[in-house]
C-alpha cells in the first residue's frame, strides 16, 4: 500500500501531531511525506518527499495575523504547479493535515483525500463556536482551504462521532510535571517587548516568554524571554504554575494534560482561535481579548486564583490511524 501524508507547515501543531501519526503509517505501507508553508518552529524527524510553498498565516506583533506579509506571500502560480506535478494517482491513501496544496489537487481531479486535523472537527456543527454571529467567509475556510472527501478531527472534547480528544506528543506525555512557580508564556502574534512591559506589572512571579520574534535570549526583571525552541520550552511548561497563551490547540492542550492553569488571548481576527477559546471557556479557562483594558488586573487574579481544569486524554493515536485506514483506504 502507498500512503501520502500532507501537512501543513503554519504553527508548530500539525508537525508535533504527525511525528506521533507516522510511526502508526508506516505500519500499513509506503508512506510519502509532504509538507507545505512557512511557519512551523518544529521540524519532522523523518524524510520529507516534498516541501512545498503552500500558503501560510503569517504572525503579526500585534495580537493578530499580517494580513499584508501573507497576501504578499502566497503564489497562486506557484500552487497551481504544485498541484498539477503531484503524481496522486500512484497512492492508496491520501491524508491532508489541513494541508491546502494536496488537497486542491485530490478535489480538482476528483480523487478521495482525508482529513486528520484538529481544522476537521469544524465540520461538526456541534463544535463550540462564540455566540456572536458567525461569519460566513470564515467558516467556509474550514470546509475549502484544504478541502477533505472525510475526515477525523481532533478537539479539547469529543464533540461528535468523528472527533477525538488530543494527540498529545510523546515527550510530553514522558514529562513528570512539577511546580517551579513560574509562568510560561507562547504568544507568537504578539511583540516580546509589548509582552515584557505587561508581565512586568505582575512582578510576583517569573515569567517565562517564548517569542517568534526574538533572535537573543534576554531578561527584564522578571520576565525571561527567549526564541522559541522546543526542549526549553518543553522543560518550562513541565515545571511552571501555568501557561499564557494564545487560542490556539496544543499548547493548550499540552498544559491541560500536565495539570497546569492555562489563560487564553486569542488571536484577533482568527476565527478558529476565537472558536478555539470558546471551547476552553465552557471548559472553565479564563479567556480575554488582547486589547481588553482589564488584562493586567485579570491576569495578576489569575495568578493568585485561576482554577485549575481537569482533562482525561488518552493515547488513542495507534486506534485512530487504525480506524482512518480501514475505512479509507481504497485497496
Amino acid at each position: 500500500m502507498k500512503i501520502l501524508y500532507a501537512i501543513q507547515g503554519t504553527g508548530n501543531g500539525h508537525v508535533s501531531r504527525a511525528r506521533e501519526v507516522i510511526p502508526y503509517l508506516e505500519k500499513y505501507g509506503e508512506l510519502d511525506l509532504l509538507l507545505s508553508g512557512t511557519q512551523a518552529d518544529v521540524e519532522l524527524s523523518q524524510p520529507l518527499r516534498w516541501k512545498l510553498h503552500g500558503f501560510s498565516f503569517i504572525f503579526g506583533k500585534h495580537g493578530g495575523v499580517d494580513y499584508r506579509k501573507t497576501w504578499t506571500t502566497m503564489d497562486l502560480r506557484q500552487l497551481r504547479k504544485d498541484m498539477a506535478m503531484l503524481p496522486l494517482e500512484e497512492y492508496d491513501l491520501i491524508i491532508s493535515d489541513f494541508e491546502p496544496v494536496t488537497a486542491w489537487a485530490c478535489r480538482s481531479r476528483k480523487i478521495p483525500c482525508i482529513g486528520l486535523s484538529h481544522q476537521a472537527s469544524y465540520l461538526s456543527p456541534k463544535t463550540p463556536r462564540p455566540a456572536r454571529h458567525i461569519p460566513h467567509w470564515a467558516e467556509w475556510l474550514f470546509r475549502n482551504y484544504a478541502p477533505v472527501t472525510a475526515a477525523i478531527g481532533f478537539h479539547f472534547q469529543r464533540y461528535d462521532d468523528f472527533i477525538y480528544t488530543p494527540i498529545i506528543r510523546s515527550e510530553i506525555r514522558a514529562l513528570r510535571p512539577e511546580n517551579k512557580g513560574h509562568y510560561t508564556v507562547y504568544l507568537p502574534a504578539h511583540d516580546d517587548h509589548l509582552l515584557v512591559a505587561l508581565l512586568k506589572q505582575i512582578d510576583e512571579v517569573p515569567w517565562h516568554v517564548f517569542s517568534k520574534h526574538c533572535r537573543e535570549s534576554y531578561r527584564d526583571a522578571n520576565v525571561w524571554v527567549r526564541p522559541v525552541n522546543n526542549t526549553l520550552f518543553n522543560d518550562s511548561l513541565a515545571s511552571c504554575e501555568g501557561l499564557l497563551t494564545a487560542g490556539g490547540f496544543e499548547s493548550p492542550a499540552e498544559a491541560l494534560f500536565l495539570g497546569k492553569k492555562v489563560f487564553s488571548i486569542p488571536m484577533m481576527g482568527q476565527w478558529e482561535q476565537q472558536c478555539n477559546a470558546e471551547a476552553l471557556r465552557r471548559m472553565g479557562v479564563p479567556v480575554m481579548k488582547p486589547s481588553e483594558k482589564r488584562l493586567g488586573p485579570v491576569l495578576k487574579e489569575w495568578v493568585k486564583n485561576g482554577p485549575l481544569v481537569p482533562v482525561d486524554f488518552p493515547d488513542h493515536t495507534e486506534e485512530i490511524v487504525e480506524r482512518l485506514v480501514n475505512s479509507y483506504c481504497s485497496r
